[in-house]
């Protein structure tokens, strides 16, 4: 069996800490698309606090290696 792929926060693909640009990798999403939806379900949405969650993930999701 195949060694399951870790979520890893992306070193090279990022804006911020590379919390998207690792979830995208990891789901196969382009990341840019992910970003747009990303702050406008923040914007639009009061139940869902964008930077509260982003700052967990970025605690959270450990950075890929080197």
């Amino acid at each position: 069996m195949s060694e399951a792929k870790k979520l890893k926060r992306s070193r090279t693909d990022k804006m911020l800490g590379g919390v998207l640009g690792g979830i995208a990798r990891h789901y196969e999403l382009d990341a840019t698309v992910l970003r747009i939806i990303y702050v406008l379900v923040s914007l639009f949405s009061a139940a869902f606090p964008g930077l509260i969650v982003y700052l967990i993930l970025w605690v959270l999701i450990p950075l890929e290696d080197e």
